[in-house]
């Protein structure tokens, strides 16, 4: 059960996409500049976010996922480093919709309440602080891969940050009842 980690630390699940080695490098090449209020996700941290499930067990989502097919996508990012609101420098991600509604319908009933608003796909590069800028929002930025497997990862907030543990994973495309 996901809830509490070692140490009494507060871990929580997501379900994600994580970008392929090339793609995170290229994301990782990006200008970033250290600034007062700007908070960068660290390149291994770098995903897409298809549902977050706060504290739930892992067993439930196992459950709901192990048996589905999950429709196969391509993500494409870009075309530009954009502001999601106020705090957050994002790049678009388009191709996920489809895979997302799937995951959002299946493990509807785990965790925290479904949130209302439309999936909005997209990787998070920072988070600001009392409006903070950045350089990078406005930065081209383009790439398309495939989307092979989706994970469930566990977030745990230490003092050095976000650790995030991959704790299973769902192969996209796979036909029901075979490995």
């Amino acid at each position: 059960m996901s809830g509490f980690g070692k140490d009494g630390r507060v871990t929580r699940l997501f379900l994600a996409v994580w970008p392929p080695p090339e793609i995170v490098e290229r994301l990782a090449a990006l200008p970033r500049t250290e600034q007062a209020g700007v908070r960068w996700v660290p390149p291994e941290n770098l995903h897409l976010t298809l549902r977050f499930l706060g504290q739930a067990d892992p067993e439930d989502v196992d459950a709901s996922l192990g048996h589905l097919e999950l429709p196969t996508a391509e993500v494409t990012l870009g075309p530009a480093v954009s502001r999601l609101g106020r705090s957050v420098v994002v790049i678009p991600a388009t191709g996920l919709d489809e895979l997302a509604a799937v995951v959002r319908d299946a493990t509807a009933m785990i965790g925290q309440p479904l949130d209302p608003r439309p999936f909005a796909g997209h990787l998070t590069l920072a988070r600001l602080k009392h409006r903070a800028a950045c350089g990078v929002a406005g930065a081209p930025f383009r790439a398309t891969f495939p989307v092979t497997s989706i994970a469930l990862v566990e977030s745990t907030q230490t003092g050095r940050g976000v650790e995030y543990t991959t704790l299973g994973r769902y192969v996209v495309g796979r036909v029901p009842g075979t490995p």
